[in-house]
């Protein structure tokens, strides 16, 4: 799989006139090689996938990560650099480079101390983006990878169900995040064991529970807290950075209410789950993406809100990949895409969403995540 990913890519470097690509995203860099390195930037120890037009694939890693590397990288050669050994990171570069005519990089993901040493390399005009190739090139989701979206559906599906369960009044928030990181790890590990032959991957859920409740619920991306929930709140679950098998990221998340339901919220939350389905109707091969997110848009200001943010976007290897369903996105869908869609209303005191991930089919979608959304069995 990696293989021929990386293969391809030289074919379209070719085809777009570029000599050698730099690679310093850590999701592309996986997704051409099928190695990861945890300590990457944010440790000062950039990892960088030397792809030339043809030839032999070069990986620069640092060396505390090399026994990693050489059971993960499917490259043809790796250039391990030590913290402080001669010009770490740097000596492989120049050469990698030299007599090219042009160069891809990814300027939003290069490291700036990277990029500072690339620009000293090479001349402006003969750097270029890799990033619209690999944007493309990972839109179309394989056989393989459409696998490892229908199992992190089921293990964001173990998520919510635990987290609906481990919701109740007098419950802090935390005690809701340490049941749903269970479950999705427990879930996963079972993926891993019944299906892949890679000992290497964690099945834990590495992410921060974003969860509100009460009072809380209007901030978008609040992190689960020692709130102590009751009964009559509100309580908002989202899974869209837990949802991260054998690194296959989606979207998806619910609100509920502990025991009563204010009729004010509810009329908002029927509304958010309207939005939804009307992007759902409009969903499917042939459409543009902005279309289906000005259906989303089009019942929520009809309800008489404010317009609304994205109503969805593309998942994959990356949190977010290409297309997003948004204004101005003018992406056709297409079968083999795997798109998170959301339904969502705002006020002044209550946010309620709704978000699945699915499939682009040859006539429409296939659900990857499921629970219910009536406001009969979202009421706890």
């Amino acid at each position: 799989m990696f293989t021929d990913r990386l293969s391809r890519f030289q074919t379209k470097l070719a085809e777009a006139g570029i000599d050698v690509a730099l690679i310093t995203d850590d999701d592309n860099v996986y997704y051409l090689t099928g190695y990861y390195d945890y300590l990457h930037m944010e440790f000062g120890r950039p990892t960088i996938l030397v792809v030339p037009k043809d030839g032999d694939t070069l990986l620069i890693t640092p060396t505390i990560d090399l026994n990693s590397a050489k059971a993960a990288a499917r490259v043809d050669r790796i250039a391990p650099w030590n913290d402080g050994m001669g010009n770490e990171w740097r000596d492989e570069l120049p050469a990698a480079i030299r007599n090219a005519g042009r160069v891809a990089i990814e300027p939003g993901h290069m490291p700036p101390p990277v990029r500072s040493y690339v620009n000293d390399l090479v001349a402006a005009d003969k750097i270029t983006s890799a990033t619209p190739i690999l944007a493309e090139m990972r839109m179309i989701k394989s056989a393989e990878e459409l696998q490892l979206a229908r199992h992190a559906g089921k293990v964001a599906t173990a998520m919510m169900q635990a987290g609906r369960l481990a919701i109740g009044d007098g419950v802090p928030e935390f005690e809701v995040a340490i049941a749903t990181s269970q479950a999705g790890t427990r879930k996963a590990a079972e993926l891993l064991a019944a299906h892949y032959d890679d000992g290497d991957m964690s099945p834990n859920t590495h992410f921060l529970q974003i969860m509100a409740s009460g009072k809380d619920i209007v901030k978008t991306h609040h992190r689960a807290s020692t709130r102590i929930m009751r009964k009559g709140e509100p309580v908002f679950l989202c899974f869209c950075g837990m949802t991260n098998f054998h690194r296959f990221k989606l979207g998806f998340d619910r609100t509920f209410w502990i025991g009563d339901a204010d009729p004010d919220q509810v009329a908002v939350y029927e509304v958010a789950v309207a939005s939804q389905k009307a992007a759902l109707d409009a969903l499917r091969p042939g459409v543009t993406a902005e279309s289906v997110h000005a259906a989303y848009a089009e019942v929520i200001q009809e309800a008489g809100h404010e317009y609304p943010f994205r109503c969805g976007r593309a998942t994959g290897f990356s949190f977010l990949e290409a297309p997003q369903l948004v204004t101005g996105d003018t992406t056709v869908i297409q079968p083999g895409m795997v798109l998170a869609v959301d339904g969502s209303v705002s006020v002044e005191t209550f946010r309620a969403q709704v978000g699945d991930s699915f499939i682009i089919t040859e006539d429409g979608w296939e659900p990857l995540t499921s629970h219910p959304k009536s406001v009969e069995e979202v009421i706890l």
